[in-house]
């Protein structure tokens, strides 16, 4: 009987840890298993080394399960692997924490760097605090979906920098440009809370041309904080960002958004709302060069075409461990 429990055990871990992409698929005859434990119990006790011994030009769908605590370390999935879906068990006791400015590109807590990564049940957090960038999260590769998880910073929380990517039921805390870069994202159920007290912005997208497929989007989220916030300025010249059927509590600015100084922005970024409601939503104290989107405009960036999600993300897992 336990060479048959062993297996219905890796079979069920195999569907419980399978990543969200379904096309251009990894090699689904060979998936690989392997657990991250700082009790020594695991096949490693660092999640790097998990990550470094998968090889090099990575066709199998690999599976990293680790295990709870508080993981010191920092942690770079290359360019050369991807198909790795790395998850813990619940984001409040699976946490990945570093503490350092941005200095350079190999700065953030977490930096996944290859395509059709999946990232389950875990807190990245920077703690560096007030005084410089510090990015938690960079997401550079294409085709990244985050389900559960918690991103935790004070400046620059997340780099969105590059590719299309989805975020489930996340909860995104920091104090100013909370979620930055030049990615193509949908941000579904997500909460956005700002621990700032002297003002900031939820956004800051660096979208730099009209012809750039790039942007923000934000469905059912909620915005929160403890002080007063803009939902986003553009870090560059035609920024674009929506928060649609968002709960917005009073630490949303009447104005909801800035210019960064600069009303040289005003003729191009593209900064949207749709059906939003709560207190902060109050359209009628907006900068008058955003715009209430009408459902025509707004059905773009609703579903999980605005970033071609029907063609990589399978659907989500429906409950939390």
């Amino acid at each position: 009987m336990k060479p048959l429990f062993g297996a219905i055990i890796l079979v069920l871990l195999a569907f419980y840890f399978a990543p969200s992409y379904a096309n251009g698929a990894p090699n689904s005859h060979s998936s690989v298993h392997i657990r991250v434990d700082q009790s020594g119990r695991g096949d490693f006790t660092k999640i790097q080394d998990a990550i470094d011994s998968v090889p090099s030009g990575n066709s199998n769908a690999t599976f990293i399960l680790v295990k709870p605590g508080i993981y010191r370390e920092k942690v770079i999935v290359p360019v050369d692997k991807p198909f790795i879906t790395l998850s813990g068990t619940n984001a409040y006791s699976t946490i990945i924490t570093w503490n350092e400015p941005w200095t350079n590109v190999q700065a953030p807590t977490v930096s996944i760097m290859a395509s059709d990564f999946v990232g389950k049940y875990l807190t990245i957090q920077n703690t560096f605090g007030p005084g410089a960038q510090a990015v938690a999260l960079r997401v550079s590769g294409d085709r990244a979906a985050f389900y559960a998880c918690r991103f935790i910073s004070f400046q620059d929380t997340v780099l969105d920098d590059a590719g299309r990517h989805y975020y489930k039921n996340c909860y995104i805390e920091g104090a100013t440009d909370v979620i930055c870069g030049d990615g193509k994202a949908l941000f579904e159920k997500c909460h956005l809370h700002s621990v700032s007290k002297n003002g900031g912005a939820f956004t800051a997208q660096r979208r730099v041309t009209a012809a750039e497929d790039t942007g923000y989007s934000f469905v059912g989220c909620k915005a929160t904080g403890v002080g007063k916030m803009i939902l986003g300025r553009p870090w560059g010249l035609y920024s674009r960002v929506v928060f649609a059927n968002t709960y917005m509590t009073n630490a949303v600015l009447p104005s909801g958004w800035g210019d960064w100084g600069d009303p040289t922005y005003q003729r191009t970024v593209f900064f949207g709302e749709y059906r939003s409601y709560g207190p902060g939503s109050d359209a009628s104290g907006r900068v008058v060069w955003s715009h209430q989107l009408s459902q025509p405009e707004a059905q773009p960036f609703l579903s999980m075409a605005w970033i071609d999600g029907q063609d990589w993300l399978a659907n989500p897992p429906s409950k939390h461990p």
